[in-house]
C-alpha cells in the first residue's frame, strides 16, 4: 500500500520541510498525518500543512518539530486503515565562537598558547582550522608544532615563535552547514640584535659609522654605550664629536675626527616591554705612537733610576733610547739597561759620575708615523728645611706642627728628624719620624721633657740624597704638673665574633708617671660591669664573651698622681651569633660557619 515513504526524512532546520507519504490503493485513501498520538491538523498550527498530494508541509521546521510522524491511509468503502511511522530529524547548522578573539603570547620562550572555539549544531559539528587561509592539518602524529584537542576544538601552539602570528580560523560543519569564527594570535618578541660589525679607522680620519640593527615586537628602541658613559639617543654632542640617529630597527652612532681614544667596545641594547638584548662591536683606531712620562727625573750618583717612556700606538710601536744622538745601549754607556713592555720602555740609568745627568731621548716608531720625547736625569739636591708653625706643650710631651719643605730636591723626603733641648743645655736630643706617617697630620710628638721647663726644638727633612739643612729653633714652655690627657683607643675584633682587643695608646702622663688605667665597659642600655684596674705598663685590654649583635660603649681613663684624666670614649659592635653547619665530606666532625660577620674588619667609632 505505501509506494515511497522513507524513513528517516532530515530537514535543516528553518527551511519548509514536506515529508513524503506516497499510497497506492484501488480505491482512493483518505491520508491522516498524526504526531505524537494526535492529528497535527487539529493543532491549529499554520506552519503544518497537507499538500494535495497528501504530504505534509511543515513551514521554517524546528528542532523541536523532531520526532515520529504517523502517515495513516484510511479506505472507508472497506474499512481498512493501515499506515507508516516515519522518522522526521531536524538538523541544526553549527554555531561557533572564539573565546578570545586576540591572544597574545611571547616568541621564543618556549612557551605553548592555546587557541579555544566553543561549537554547538545537530548533528555534532566536526572541527578543523586554518591559519592565514592555509588548512592545518590533524593528521600527522609526529607533527609537535600543532596539538589537537579530542574534538579538535582546541588548537595549542608549541615553542610560539614570531612565525606562529597569523588569523587563524576555526570552522564548525555538520549536514546542516558551517560557520566560522576568527582568532588573531599576536606574538610578542624580544629584543635580538641581529646586525653589528666592527670598524677600523685611522686617527683623524673624518668620521666613521657604527651601526645596529635588532628585531622584535613591539619595535624595539636602541641604545649606545662605552665602558665608561651612557650615550643618550638622538646625541649630539657640543663639538658634534658623537651622533646617534635611529629610524625604525636601524640605529646607527657616527663619530667624527676620529680620535685614537675613540677606540675600544662600544655596545648596542636593544629594549621593548618585553625585555632587551645586547651585543658588543669594537672600533679600532690606528694612530701614530704617542709618548708620556715624567720628563724631569731626579737621582744622585750611585743611585739606580727608572726614566719610563709610556707609549700609546696601533699598531704597536718599537722604541729606540738615544743620547746625544748614539742609539742606547752601547759600549760608552755600561751602566745603561733597558727593559720594555707593551706599554712601556724603561731605561734604567745608575749615574756615576756628573756625566750621566742630561738629556735621553725616547723614539717610537710604527708603519703610521714617529714620535720622540726628550727626557732629563737631573742630580738630586738634599731637602730645604721644614717650617715649624707652632708647638702645643703638655708637661711632658709637645706636639710640634710644621709645613712640609718647601724643594723636596727632586725626590721624596723619607724621614724628619726633630731635635730639641731645654735652655742652657749643651746637647741636641734627636728622634727620627716615618715622613709618611708625620706628613699626614703635619705634626710629630716629642717626650720625655719635664714639667715647666723652656725647651727649643727644631726639625730637618732627610731623602735619598742625604739629610737637608735644619730650621731655625722654636722655643716653648711645658706645662706644670697636672693629670694625665686621656690615652687614644683603637679596637680589633676577635676572630670569635664576640671579643675585642682595645689598645691604649699613652698620650702626656702630666709630667707624673701613670699609676694606672681605670677601665668600664657595657652594652647599650645596660648596667656597667666591674670596672677594671691596670697596671700603668698597659698597652691593651681584652674584653671577651660580649653579647652577639649588641653595640657596646668603652670608657677609659687614666690617672696619675695629680688625679684622673678625662675618659676616652670608644663604641663598637659584635657580630651576629653565628650558625653551626655539619661538616661534609673531608671535614671533621662539626665545622662552623660564622653568618652575618660584620666586624671581621671592623670600622670602629673613636670619641675621645
Amino acid at each position: 500500500m505505501f509506494k515511497n515513504a522513507p524513513t528517516p526524512q532530515e530537514f535543516k532546520e528553518g527551511e519548509d520541510a514536506v515529508i513524503v507519504c506516497d499510497v497506492v490503493s484501488s480505491l482512493p485513501p483518505t491520508i491522516i498525518w498524526k504526531h505524537k498520538g494526535r492529528d497535527v491538523i487539529l493543532k491549529k498550527d499554520v506552519r503544518f500543512i497537507v499538500l494535495s498530494n497528501n504530504y505534509l508541509q511543515i513551514r521554517g521546521i524546528k528542532k523541536t518539530d523532531e520526532g515520529t510522524y504517523r502517515c495513516e491511509g484510511r479506505i472507508l468503502a472497506r474499512g481498512e486503515i493501515n499506515f507508516k511511522d516515519i522518522q522526521v530529524i531536524v538538523n541544526v547548522p553549527p554555531t561557533v565562537q572564539a573565546r578570545q578573539s586576540i591572544v597574545n603570547a611571547t616568541a621564543n620562550l618556549g612557551q605553548s598558547v592555546t587557541l579555544v572555539c566553543d561549537a554547538d549544531g545537530f548533528p555534532e559539528p566536526t572541527m578543523s582550522w586554518t591559519k592565514d587561509g592555509e588548512p592545518i592539518e590533524n593528521e600527522e602524529e609526529d607533527d609537535e608544532k600543532h596539538i589537537f584537542s579530542d574534538d579538535s576544538s582546541e588548537l595549542t601552539i608549541r615553542n610560539v615563535d614570531k612565525n606562529d602570528e597569523a588569523e587563524y580560523v576555526c570552522i564548525a560543519e555538520n549536514k546542516a552547514g558551517e560557520q566560522d569564527a576568527s582568532i588573531h594570535l599576536k606574538v610578542f618578541a624580544k629584543p635580538k640584535i641581529t646586525y653589528v660589525e666592527n670598524q677600523t679607522a685611522m686617527e683623524l680620519e673624518e668620521q666613521v659609522t657604527l651601526t645596529c640593527e635588532a628585531s622584535g615586537d613591539p619595535i624595539p628602541s636602541i641604545t649606545w654605550r662605552t665602558s665608561t658613559r651612557n650615550i643618550s639617543s638622538e646625541e649630539k654632542t657640543l663639538d658634534g664629536h658623537m651622533v646617534v640617529r635611529s629610524h625604525a630597527r636601524v640605529s646607527s652612532l657616527t663619530l667624527k675626527s676620529i680620535q685614537y681614544t675613540d677606540a675600544g667596545e662600544y655596545i648596542c641594547t636593544a629594549s621593548n616591554t618585553i625585555g632587551q638584548d645586547s651585543q658588543s662591536m669594537y672600533l679600532e683606531v690606528q694612530y701614530a705612537p704617542k709618548l708620556q712620562g715624567p720628563v724631569a727625573v731626579y737621582t744622585w750618583e750611585g743611585n739606580q733610576v727608572n726614566i719610563t717612556c709610556e707609549v700609546f700606538a696601533y699598531p704597536s710601536a718599537t722604541i729606540s733610547w738615544f743620547r746625544d744622538g748614539q742609539l742606547l745601549p752601547s759600549s760608552n754607556y755600561s751602566n745603561i739597561k733597558i727593559y720594555n713592555t707593551p706599554s712601556a720602555s724603561y731605561l734604567e740609568v745608575t749615574p756615576d759620575s756628573e756625566n750621566d745627568f742630561g738629556n735621553y731621548n725616547c723614539t717610537a716608531v710604527n708603519r703610521i708615523g714617529q714620535e720622540s720625547l726628550e727626557f732629563i736625569l737631573v742630580q738630586a739636591d738634599t731637602p730645604s728645611s721644614p717650617s715649624i708653625d707652632r708647638v702645643e706643650p703638655y708637661s711632658s710631651t709637645a706636639q710640634v706642627q710644621f709645613d712640609e719643605p718647601e724643594a723636596t730636591g727632586g725626590v721624596p723626603i723619607l724621614k724628619y728628624k726633630a731635635e730639641w733641648k731645654s735652655l742652657g743645655e749643651e746637647a741636641w736630643h734627636s728622634k727620627w719620624y716615618d715622613a709618611k706617617e708625620a706628613n699626614m697630620e703635619g705634626i710629630v710628638t716629642i717626650m720625655g721633657l719635664k714639667p715647666e721647663t723652656r725647651y727649643a726644638v727644631r726639625l730637618a727633612a732627610l731623602n735619598g740624597k742625604g739629610l737637608g739643612e735644619i730650621s731655625a729653633a722654636t722655643e716653648f714652655k711645658t706645662q706644670p704638673v697636672r693629670e694625665p690627657s686621656a690615652p687614644k683607643l683603637e679596637g680589633q675584633m676577635g676572630e670569635d665574633g664576640n671579643s675585642i682587643k682595645v689598645n691604649l695608646i699613652k698620650q702626656d702622663d702630666g709630667g707624673s708617671p701613670i699609676r694606672h688605667y681605670l677601665v668600664k665597659y657595657r652594652a647599650l642600655a645596660s648596667e656597667w660591669k666591674p670596672e677594671i684596674r691596670l697596671p700603668s705598663g698597659s698597652d691593651h685590654v681584652m674584653l671577651k664573651s660580649l653579647d652577639w649583635n649588641a653595640e657596646y660603649e668603652v670608657y677609659v681613663v687614666a690617672e696619675n698622681q695629680q688625679g684622673k684624666s678625662k675618659a676616652a670614649h670608644f663604641v663598637f659592635r659584635t657580630s651576629a651569633q653565628p650558625t653551626a653547619i655539619p661538616a661534609t665530606l673531608g671535614g671533621s666532625s662539626t665545622s662552623y660557619t660564622l653568618v652575618s660577620l660584620l666586624f671581621s674588619a671592623m670600622t670602629l667609632l673613636l670619641l675621645c
